[in-house]
């Protein structure tokens, strides 16, 4: 097959006709020409027009052919356009919109960058960072164009770190279907407004069920948005909170206790905040002799323990009268840090009962923004929330990618 049939068979060509293909140093030239045959279309609206005028020759990469480059050359001509009223360069089908480089090129590099680091499939194809993310923001653009929001009903939300200092994004995402639907920085009330802004007020009326964590801007701004929906509180957010108040009564005893009772506890840190099921037997053994020295520590983690009981309470009534026992038992131990998640619960009380009614969480959520948090660590962070927003649409939006004539990868 000769080259000049390899880039008829990997690149849109209609209205167009390859003129010449040459080798130049260490790439391919391909030439390209009108075909007569065709009229010119308009870029702007794809309307056949009258020819104006020829501008300068412009170069378009296309993807390498056996790690040789492969540029493309043509001279566009513009196009008077009786549906625009106006003037406009005409279209090429091989372009990627207004980018130097071709539609098969940036599909190439955008399925790479799922996978891979941007820096990685820079080196991979011999271009600069910028390149890359330039073919995964077009990607990007005609997948969010396209996407069909009709049908989401069930939302979870939740903010992620993007680096130190207390700088986060705000992520919404479909728990139907585990698809990033919208991220944005920051965690305030604006913040989640924005999302609200973009979702419609149509689309919003058929919200059904929103989780969140207990974070005051994000119920602000649901109850304000979307009031008809049943706002639950996400029961991993209430686990987490337990958890932390047993660590923190760790430490605290540590500190009161001394340099005796630090090595009496030394080493057991996971055995109270982990799962009684995922304990390892040697773990297994030392909570059992930890339990007869009826330390501070070892009460807080009955009622962190005690509390999955809430959740498997067969109505809401039942799960009611036990949180209000529950509640009360963690006032009586007289232990701080777990009075004040009781606190904490007693506030919320009415959106932590809702899941009862309808039982969501952020499970799936939380999945996500690990994997959120994988694509951080793999590209050693970025610079921009832009840039890692766009990386995130990008490998978490499931969106749909540019069709192109052949598939390369």
């Amino acid at each position: 097959m000769l080259v000049e049939q390899l880039i008829r068979e990997t690149l849109e060509l209609q209205g167009f006709r390859i003129e010449s293909v040459e080798k130049k140093d260490s790439e391919l030239l391909v030439t390209i020409k009108p075909d007569l045959r065709y009229h010119p279309r308009c870029g702007a609206c794809g309307l056949s027009g009258d020819y104006r005028d020829t501008l300068p020759k412009r170069y378009f990469r296309h993807v390498p052919i056996w790690g040789i480059d492969v540029n493309i050359a043509n001279s566009p001509c513009r196009v008077s356009c009786l549906r625009c009223n106006g003037i406009h360069v005409e279209q090429m089908p091989w372009a990627a919109g207004k980018k130097r480089f071709t539609k098969a090129l940036a599909v190439t590099i955008a399925t790479w960058a799922r996978q891979l680091t941007w820096q990685q499939v820079a080196r991979m194809f011999g271009c600069s960072w910028g390149t890359v993310a330039s073919a995964v923001a077009y990607a990007v653009a005609f997948g969010l164009a396209r996407r069909d929001l009709s049908a989401v009903t069930h939302i979870g939300i939740d903010e992620i770190s993007r680096q130190k200092g207390h700088v986060y994004l705000t992520n919404v995402y479909d728990l139907k279907t585990g698809t990033l639907l919208w991220s944005t920085e920051g965690r305030s009330t604006d913040s989640l407004d924005s999302f609200f802004d973009f979702f419609g007020p149509e689309r919003t009326k058929q919200l059904k069920g929103i989780c969140c964590d207990m974070w005051p801007a994000f119920i602000k701004a649901v109850k304000a948005k979307a009031p008809q929906a049943t706002l639950v509180f996400d029961k991993f957010h209430i686990v987490k909170k337990l958890t932390e108040a047993v660590d923190t009564v760790r430490r605290q005893e540590i500190t009161e206790k001394g340099k005796e009772h630090q090595k009496l506890v030394a080493g057991s840190r996971y055995i109270w905040l982990k799962n009684p099921w995922n304990l390892t037997d040697r773990q297994k053994a030392s909570l059992d002799s930890l339990e007869k020295l009826n330390l501070t520590i070892h009460r807080a983690y009955l009622l962190k323990e005690l509390f999955r009981d809430f959740w498997q309470s067969a109505t809401k009534d039942v799960a009611t009268k036990f949180l209000g026992q529950w509640c009360s038992w963690a006032d009586e131990s007289l232990i701080k840090p777990m009075q004040e998640v009781a606190k904490l619960l007693r506030k919320h009380e009415e959106n932590i009962l809702t899941y009862f009614d309808m039982p969501i969480s952020n499970g799936i959520v939380e999945g996500l923004n690990n994997k959120a948090k994988v694509i951080s660590h793999r590209a050693y962070g970025f610079r921009t929330a832009k840039n890692f927003i766009l990386n995130l649409y990008h490998c978490m939006g499931d969106l749909a990618m540019p069709t192109t004539l052949h598939r390369f990868v």
